[in-house]
């Protein structure tokens, strides 16, 4: 592969695919912080990445430096386990457009985002790199990981045909400012926040969570993922994908606990068993990432703590 491009920067030419979303804002965030100007991409209610044409023609208009692909079509345990078709079928879309397009440019650098649901559902703890394509994928959300996976194998494609310097970061499960708080469609932290903060603003003595409560998660605020993924931008140039996480994991009932002291929840809590636990276990291995000098720096309880401030600053009323 070729040298690394200079770190980013004020005159580097930056494109954020899915830049109003939970990962593609923290990108913008970080990288407006770090004094870059030239930030790029459109919004989806502008520019449709499933639209092959129209994918190719708005990268050309943008000739970016850098490509972030920070867009995909997402949701928790309900919404994979309902909707498979859309979230395999969106997924590779998105991705094979936008990365044809980087590529038939010659885009020196792109960073693709992965998810750590493309490991194994019994991989062992924590999850290295290498345990991809190990075993079995939990069925809840397999047509999610097929299409990130596919998305490893293209920037490894690429690197091997074009020699571009391209990257793939796996990140572990998100949450912070801009998430979807959606009831049946949103993902763990951000459906407990809803939930709790619904039942106090309702008044009601109870809440119901999915599953039995003991498997374990590791969480990562949304703006460590996007300083870890800069970093990566600036220093790292291999053929393998990067697990990015905390390296920590609590179980749901610790998180679920967490979300309800900050909402001022003082009631019961229920667990309805006949819901799907998913993965018992998925905690990443991050010793990769943390060769190159990086590591979290918000703590669990800070991040929800930031995160329910914001969904209140951002939601209407609750309870009507």
């Amino acid at each position: 592969m070729g040298e690394l491009m200079e770190p980013l920067g004020p005159s580097t030419r930056i494109y954020v695919a899915g830049r109003r979303g939970l990962a593609g804002s923290a990108f913008v965030r970080a990288l407006t912080a770090r004094g870059c100007r030239r930030i790029d991409g459109a919004t989806s209610a502008d520019l449709d990445l499933r639209d092959r044409a129209a994918t190719f023609a708005h990268l050309e208009q943008s000739d970016p430096d850098v490509v972030i692909l920070a867009a995909a079509r997402v949701g928790g345990i309900a919404a994979n386990s309902s909707y498979p078709v859309d979230f395999l079928s969106d997924n590779l879309r998105i991705q094979c457009n936008v990365m044809d397009a980087a590529a038939a440019l010659r885009v020196p650098r792109l960073l693709f985002l992965g998810s750590s649901c493309i490991y194994p559902k019994f991989a062992p703890q924590p999850i290295t790199e290498d345990a991809l394509l190990t075993g079995p994928l939990e069925p809840t959300n397999d047509a999610y990981a097929i299409a990130k996976i596919a998305g490893i194998m293209q920037v490894k494609a690429v690197r091997r045909q074009y020699g571009l310097s391209w990257i793939s970061a796996m990140p572990t499960n998100l949450y912070g400012p801009n998430d979807n708080f959606a009831a049946e469609t949103s993902h763990l932290l951000p459906a407990l926040i809803r939930r709790y903060e619904h039942a106090v603003a309702c008044g009601a003595g109870s809440v119901t969570n999915w599953g039995t409560g003991r498997p374990r998660r590791e969480m990562m605020h949304v703006d460590d993922m996007a300083d870890a993924c800069l970093t990566l931008l600036d220093a790292y140039d291999g053929d393998e994908h990067v697990n990015v996480g905390t390296g920590v994991d609590h179980t749901i009932a610790e998180i679920a606990g967490l979300v309800a002291d900050r909402s001022g929840f003082n009631g019961e809590v229920h667990w309805d068993t006949d819901r799907s636990d998913g993965t018992p276990r998925k905690v990443l291995d991050v010793s990769r990432l943390a060769s190159l000098g990086w590591s979290a720096r918000i703590p669990l309880a800070d991040g929800i703590a930031e995160t329910i401030d914001w969904f209140r600053a951002q939601s209407g009323a609750l309870c009507e």
